[in-house]
């Protein structure tokens, strides 16, 4: 196995106005106990783009990604240390109401996990618990979700059945949709295509690629093409750290260190 030098960086600062950026992470660091999986990452987040996530097995990009809207606060012995910028406001703050602020901030799993519901109750559900129960402002929501998702023409017809009578492809879709139904600003994902067939895959892609036109995405993938065709920002994760941050197109074709260019190009390890 290669050793790398963690101080080799490249993270480009392309000095977009302050306006033009969703979310920004500050020398972040994530502790399980006494292990430190995260090592003071600091990135920023371009609006209405969207940003992959690489690098080998337990490098770090999961649980960085989840660090984004908190979701690494209910694992029992976590820490988290450091600024994450979000609408000017330290997210990572005790003061933080987590449930308001992942209105804002969505969240898409590895596999599907749609709720034991019908299409309709599963987009609905959360916009009920916040208190709306018109049924034409939900039915229009849920018509918008499904549209911008690409799911509404193959179930308009059939929005009482079962979520789970959906295939895999649709499922996932399904929880985009669910995500999206309560009008965040940023959308992270999870490696949401891994566990889908090469057709749900390019339907859940063109699907990420119409939705940064009103969201900005975040999004971990273990599949360089999918980086490559979707992405306009790529980070390189290794041991925790971010080696090379950098326009999709420049880590794939000219990558600034020896690491990145052994990740991409399947020479690492």
């Amino acid at each position: 196995m290669k050793e790398y030098d963690l101080n080799d960086t490249h993270i480009t600062k392309f000095n977009p106005k302050v306006q033009d950026i969703a979310l920004t992470t500050n020398d972040l660091h994530v502790w399980y106990g006494q292990n430190e999986a995260i090592k003071g990452v600091s990135l920023e987040f371009e609006k209405n783009k969207i940003t992959s996530l690489i690098g080998p097995s337990g490098c770090g990009k999961s649980t960085y990604l989840r660090s984004l809207n908190r979701m690494n606060d209910e694992i029992a012995g976590t820490k988290v240390t450091g600024e994450i910028m979000y609408e000017q406001t330290n997210i990572n703050s005790k003061q933080i109401d987590v449930y308001e602020m992942r209105k804002h901030i969505g969240m898409v799993f590895q596999r599907p996990n749609p709720f034991s519901k019908s299409i309709y109750g599963n987009i609905t559900f959360a916009l009920k618990q916040h208190g709306l129960h018109d049924k034409k402002q939900l039915d229009e929501i849920v018509e918008t979700s499904l549209k911008q998702a690409a799911l509404w023409d193959q179930v308009k017809d059939n929005l009482d059945k079962s979520a789970h009578a959906l295939s895999g492809g649709q499922q996932q879709r399904l929880c985009i949709a669910r995500a999206i139904a309560l009008k965040p600003d940023v959308l992270l994902l999870d490696e949401p295509a891994s566990a889908l067939d090469p057709i749900s895959t390019s339907k859940v892609e063109e699907t990420l690629v119409n939705l940064k036109e009103n969201y900005t995405i975040a999004i971990v993938t273990h599949n360089m093409q999918q980086a490559a065709r979707i992405s306009d920002y790529t980070a390189f994760f290794y041991m925790g750290k971010v080696l090379e941050y950098d326009q999709t197109a420049k880590i794939f074709t000219r990558p600034k260190i020896q690491a990145t260019d052994d990740y991409v190009s399947g020479h690492f390890g």
